[in-house]
Parts: C-alpha cells; sequence; structure tokens
C-alpha cells in the first residue's frame, strides 16, 4: 500500500547502494514511487537489471540509472559518483545501504575477515558519503540514510565483527549529522532486526550453524523471539527509509530508527 505522495521526491536524485540486496531493492522502487530519479548499484548486474526493469514496469516515468560498482573499491565509487551525477544529475539523497555479514566468535575471528566486513559495511559508505557530501554542503541541500542494524545498538554471541561493523555506522550518522545539519543536510540511519531478505536468511542460517540446530528451528526461535512473532518485511525498512529523506522528517537529525517488531524492549 504506497504511502506517500506521488511527487514527495519530485526534482529529488536518489543514488542507492547495495540495490541488489532486499533492503535496497524495494528503496528503489518506493523512491521511485514517490517521483525520486534514482540510480541503483551493487556488484550483481543481473540483478540490477531485474531492478530497473521492476522499477520501469511498474513506474513508466521513472528515471532510472544503473551503474555496476563495488564501493568499496576506490576507483569504482569515483566513477559510480561521477556517472550517477552525469545520468541524472545533483545527488541530493544518499542510502548507504550495502553491506555483508560474517564473522565469528572472538576466539575465532581473523584479521581478514574482520577488516572485510568494517571495509565494507563502514570504511566505504564513509568514504562514499564524503564525494557525495560535498556538493550536498555546496547547495545546502541533503539527506543520507545509513542502513545500520538493531547489532549496530548492542552486541550478541558470535558477532564481534559485524556488530563493531554497524556500531560505527551508528557513531558515524551521528558525528556527521552535528557536522551536516549546519549545512542543511540531515542524517540518520535505520535499524532493522531481523529482515526478511537474502542476508537475514543467511543471518539465521549461520546461527542455527553455530548452535547446532535445523536452520527450521532456528527461524521458529527468531520469530519467537520478537514480540511481533514475525520477521521484518523489507518494504517496512524502505518505507522508513523514504520518510526519512522526505521533508516531513526535516527536524530528524542523528537518530537510529529501530525496526524491530518490538525485539528490543526484551
Amino acid at each position: 500500500m504506497p504511502v506517500f505522495a506521488n511527487d514527495a521526491l519530485k526534482e529529488k536524485h536518489a543514488l542507492i547502494t547495495g540495490a541488489t540486496g532486499g533492503i535496497g531493492y524495494e528503496t528503489a522502487l518506493v523512491l521511485a514511487s514517490m517521483g525520486a530519479s534514482v540510480t541503483i548499484t551493487g556488484r550483481r548486474e543481473e540483478k540490477l537489471k531485474q531492478l530497473k526493469n521492476d522499477v520501469k514496469k511498474n513506474f513508466p516515468d521513472a528515471r532510472i540509472f544503473l551503474f555496476v560498482a563495488n564501493i568499496g573499491n576506490e576507483n569504482d565509487r569515483k566513477k559510480l559518483f561521477e556517472a550517477s551525477c552525469d545520468a541524472n544529475g545533483f545527488i541530493s539523497l544518499l542510502v548507504n545501504s550495502a553491506g555483508v555479514i560474517g564473522g565469528s566468535t572472538v576466539e575465532n575471528l581473523t584479521q581478514k575477515e574482520m577488516e572485510r566486513i568494517m571495509h565494507i559495511n563502514y570504511t566505504s559508505a564513509v568514504l562514499l558519503s564524503q564525494l557525495v557530501y560535498e556538493k550536498m554542503r555546496e547547495k545546502k541541500d541533503g539527506a543520507i540514510v545509513n542502513v545500520s542494524s538493531l547489532s549496530g545498538l548492542r552486541g550478541t554471541h558470535g558477532n564481534t565483527a559485524y556488530a563493531a561493523s554497524k556500531f560505527a555506522l551508528i557513531g558515524f550518522t551521528q558525528s556527521m549529522a552535528i557536522e551536516a545539519i549546519t549545512h542543511d543536510v540531515r542524517v540518520n540511519a535505520v535499524c532493522p532486526g531481523y529482515v526478511e531478505t537474502e542476508m537475514g536468511q543467511a543471518a539465521i542460517k549461520n546461527k542455527s550453524i553455530r548452535e547446532n540446530r535445523s536452520f527450521e528451528d532456528q527461524l521458529e526461535i527468531a520469530k519467537n523471539s520478537i514480540p511481533s512473532g514475525r520477521l521484518t518485511d523489507p518494504k517496512e525498512v524502505a518505507h522508513t527509509i523514504a520518510y526519512l529523506l522526505t521533508d516531513a522528517a526535516s527536524n530528524i537529525v542523528g537518530e537510529s530508527v529501530k525496526i524491530s517488531g518490538g525485539n528490543v524492549l526484551r
């Protein structure tokens, strides 16, 4: 069900990283439905093409630009930024949705794995934000939403590397928000719990392996731990991101919006 006007983001250009993942994919559809020009990026070209087709099928007049990139690579980030601006103009909205899971308990965590997770989930988001923010600051116009996690607010067993990267993203969000708002640029974060995505399923599968349980049993345990009794639909996260990008959220600055089905209450 649409919850926003179809011109709420008219004349805005949104760059969405991690658009091949469930949250990024749904966010692209929602922002296109609100009138934004959209640039989608990720590493899986076929998935990006599928998303572009979905956008055009549902919103024939939407402007959408596809660019395959690994945002962990400096050269790719620069090319992405330049190509996006050439295709759709000034980037006034940025959604840092790219991310990876992984890691282990502290005694089994390797430096290589820790650095891989931190680089994609945190460092790359910061460096891309730097590129985009320069023009936002100059024009005094912009909004950034970082996709963190409940794991960015609390630690859990066997989750050291991932949680650390998402905690770092929250720290970045809060610190940049204080700086950026003086230039009329807003920065916020969303913190979903388990989401019905490939990554969410993989996280549950990894936990089932650590706990020596079947995936089905671990999924049931996960659902039972949530007061709402279910995982979050990626569309719900996309709608929250979209709200934070609109003028309706003009005085929401540096916040970390939880999307947990009540899980943080336990």
